[in-house]
């Protein structure tokens, strides 16, 4: 198994934290989202994810084929229903859609408005300033921390769902890592501070911090 990613990618940081979790050894290479003008961007990665993204994982089903998964929360269900300890996903189907939809908050509403390649164009097309562009950072960041906050008031144990770590918890541990990192005041939002702590405690997510891959500068 091989997984595709950069360091700092929020994306490729949930499928870290899941592989971890559920024990997953894979092969990790290094895809440099700026460095040589991206390679992502380079034709021999999109001729494995056409989207020009991280991460993408490589694996092989059970005749030997190989598989190629793109899309990190496809790639992480893939490995829940492929590895059944650790589950990530509750049982009701009540509660995992709770549970899906916190990590869509963050996924779908919050990140793809904030990805590098958004930032890229605002700064290189739209010719944004570099204030500007904190502003719009920061203004998604707000909005979907907002709603998230309110969902953790009624749902949240030492994790994002209860007790148990989840796809929440996979979603929400970088998002407060580029929070952080873009100088957002988390202040506003105690129950995901606290959240984030204690997923910071267990060594699953402290071994798929971005400062700890081999491809960190």
């Amino acid at each position: 198994m091989k997984l595709y990613g950069y360091w700092r990618s929020s994306a490729a940081y949930r499928v870290r934290i899941a592989l971890n979790y559920k024990g997953i050894i894979a092969e990790q290479l290094s895809v440099h989202l700026v460095k040589n003008g991206g390679e992502q961007h380079q034709q021999q990665y999109t001729a494995l994810n056409a989207q020009e993204l991280v991460p993408t994982l490589v694996t092989t089903d059970e005749d030997g084929q190989e598989l190629v998964l793109t899309q990190s929360l496809a790639i992480i269900e893939y490995l829940d229903d492929m590895h059944s300890n650790n589950p990530l996903l509750p049982q009701s189907a009540f509660d995992k859609a709770i549970v899906r939809a916190m990590a869509l908050t963050v996924a779908c509403e919050i990140h793809p408005l904030n990805n590098l390649k958004v930032l890229q164009y605002l700064a290189a097309e739209l010719a944004i300033s570099d204030s500007a562009k904190a502003s719009w950072y920061h203004h998604w960041v707000h909005q979907g921390f907002a709603a998230l906050e309110q969902q953790l008031q009624q749902y949240s144990g030492r994790f994002c769902f209860g007790d148990n770590i989840t796809l929440a918890d996979l979603c929400l541990v970088p998002q407060v890592y580029n929070a952080e990192r873009f100088k957002v005041d988390m202040t506003l939002f105690p129950n995901i501070v606290r959240v984030n702590a204690n997923c910071l405690a267990e060594q699953v997510f402290i071994d798929a911090l971005p400062e700890n891959q081999h491809d960190a500068t």
